[in-house]
């Protein structure tokens, strides 16, 4: 049985739509991921969305998966050859065309599987001006955020594993795409410095301890925890955070549906 709406004809759609189903609109990027793990995170978050609508119907809860929109808000990795993105205002602009094409045909159980942070203040601007304007909620459910809140859970919250280019993206790309993970050094260069600071983070400088703001982009940022994750990679904790997030959504959905029902 078909979920994704790109595997089915109009007509076949058509029906589908009579179970008032749950549309799972997935959101990723194209974007530097470290130099073992493949740039397309859109690619990951689509393969999530049809586990999380597959289950869903297991529960008893229709749900179809929109196409992923492959391109995020530019965010920080404008420097690294392949990576493609929207500026903020053709994402806003993309976005709510994308939602307001469900929203004309009544499919008003809608929630977005967002795999990218640059996405979350725009995706919160669009949903509130839809919620103002056709009485609508939609959430947006993080997907690496959660993985990583799940995957704290099992080796603590301030592991040094966690980070861009390293977990909790690299369990699940080991777990679901892993002839896509690349064996290249996934160790770090020196620390970066701009205005004769050390760069401390995604746009981020140390200032005698302090954090202040500066526009510093992924080639520029420590990369500390991606030789660290790397060098501790776990193929089965991989596959444990994938289950645990294939549930954690599809318990969302079933949720979702009854509380808009």
């Amino acid at each position: 049985m078909h979920v994704r709406l790109g595997d089915m004809t109009a007509s076949q759609f058509v029906l589908s739509a009579r179970d008032n189903p749950v549309i799972l609109l997935p959101l990723g990027s194209q974007e530097d991921h470290g130099p073992h793990q493949p740039m397309g995170d859109y690619l990951l978050a689509d393969m999530v969305a049809e586990r999380i609508a597959r289950r869903a119907g297991e529960q008893g809860v229709a749900a179809c998966v929109a196409p992923t929109l492959p391109f995020g808000v530019a965010d920080y990795f404008g420097s690294s050859p392949g990576g493609l993105a929207l500026a903020p205002e053709s994402f806003r602009r993309v976005l709510l065309d994308v939602l307001s094409g469900l929203l004309r045909h009544g499919l008003r159980k809608i929630v977005i599987l967002n795999a990218h942070g640059g996405n979350v203040p725009v995706i919160h601007e669009v949903s509130l001006r839809l919620k103002h304007e056709q009485g609508v909620v939609i959430p947006s459910f993080y997907l690496w955020k959660i993985a990583r809140q799940l995957m704290e859970r099992r080796i603590g919250a301030a592991n040094a594993r966690f980070g861009h280019g390293a977990e909790p993206l690299l369990a699940l790309n080991l777990a679901l795409r892993p002839d896509c993970v690349g064996q290249a050094d996934a160790g770090g260069a020196g620390q970066a410095e701009l205005l004769g600071l050390p760069v401390s983070g995604f746009g981020t400088l140390d200032f005698q301890g302090l954090t202040v703001e500066a526009p510093v982009e992924f080639g520029e940022a420590p990369k500390e925890a991606i030789g660290l994750a790397w060098q501790e990679r776990d193929v089965a904790l991989g596959g444990e955070i994938a289950e645990a997030l294939v549930c954690a959504g599809a318990e969302f959905v079933k949720h979702f549906n009854g509380a808009v029902a």
